[in-house]
């Protein structure tokens, strides 16, 4: 393998990584608070990604900056997040996990087919997000439209850090979990950090949207699906509930599938598949995860 071609997989690897370790960070959010996997998080991605679609030429005819529809995609998947969780998992959350489960199956089949509905089924091509040239590095064409994108996913990954360990807000969430009766004893609103836990994890989705458009420009009713299974695979390799280990998941897929795509380019779906078994099989609580042992 030449410099060239293992720095610009390098750099798609982090570009793809990045985008996984903003939707793994939507489940994992939602896990640590409430301990139920929303399947359904991956379809905010499509629903983002529909937004910038019909927003951007509106954007363009007005002769404002393009990039502003990513705005509106945040805000209406942080609604769509938030009526989700009002009307689908709030009504099951003391039913059981199985219940929350199926029901966020279900949810996930909804907004699919409700897109395939509403926009049909043919994919539908993104206008030009960001027009970046293209640089040479060492040899390695890059184009600073993915560079642009990878930032934007470390600065929302660090901002969330900083918010979560900082903030009034982030420290009833991470209280939530670990006493839910102590927390509402001291004034916290569990349903109100539950539904703030959604809107910023439905936010997050968005901005996945933005990234995943930038670099493929298409939009389907079913995109979300795919990337949501890699991404919920990330939440668990890098430790279901704990922020850091999305962000290290999303990193490590993002990388495992580009590589694999360079060197057995039929095998990266089996591969990505294969490190959840083994994940599960060696380490069930993730790289960052620890065992805990349940009371009896």
């Amino acid at each position: 393998m030449t410099f060239s071609l293992f720095f610009q997989s390098l750099i798609n690897g982090l570009n793809q990584g990045a985008i996984y370790a903003l939707i793994a960070l939507g489940y994992t959010m939602v896990y640590g608070i409430i301990r139920m996997i929303n399947f359904a998080h991956g379809d905010f991605i499509m629903i983002g990604a529909y937004t910038m679609f019909y927003t951007i030429p509106l954007m363009a005819n007005a002769g404002m900056p393009v990039w502003l529809s990513v705005l509106a995609a945040i805000i209406v998947c942080s609604v769509v997040g938030v009526v989700v969780e009002v009307i689908a998992y709030k009504p099951v959350r003391q039913a059981g996990s199985m219940s929350a489960l199926i029901t966020a199956l279900a949810m996930s089949l909804f907004l699919e087919n409700l897109a395939m509905v509403l926009f049909g089924a043919k994919p539908q091509n993104v206008q030009k997000i960001f027009d970046l040239p293209t640089i040479n590095f060492l040899g390695v064409a890059l184009p600073l439209n993915v560079i642009l994108t990878i930032l934007i996913g470390v600065i929302m990954m660090a901002g969330l850090q900083i918010f979560i360990k900082k903030t009034k807000i982030g420290k009833a969430m991470r209280s939530v979990p670990q006493d839910r009766d102590a927390s509402i004893l001291v004034g916290i609103n569990v349903n109100r950090v539950i539904t703030i836990t959604f809107a910023i994890g439905s936010a997050l989705a968005a901005v996945a949207a933005l990234m995943y458009c930038t670099k493929y420009p298409r939009v389907t009713n079913d995109m979300g699906s795919m990337m949501g299974l890699k991404a919920f695979i990330a939440a668990v390799l890098g430790g279901i509930g704990i922020i850091p280990g999305a962000m290290l998941g999303g990193i490590l897929v993002g990388l495992i599938e580009i590589f694999v795509k360079l060197f057995a380019p039929g095998w990266y779906e089996a591969i990505t598949y294969a490190i959840l078994i083994v994940i599960l099989l060696v380490k069930p609580s993730g790289i960052l995860g620890k065992n805990v042992g349940e009371k009896v």
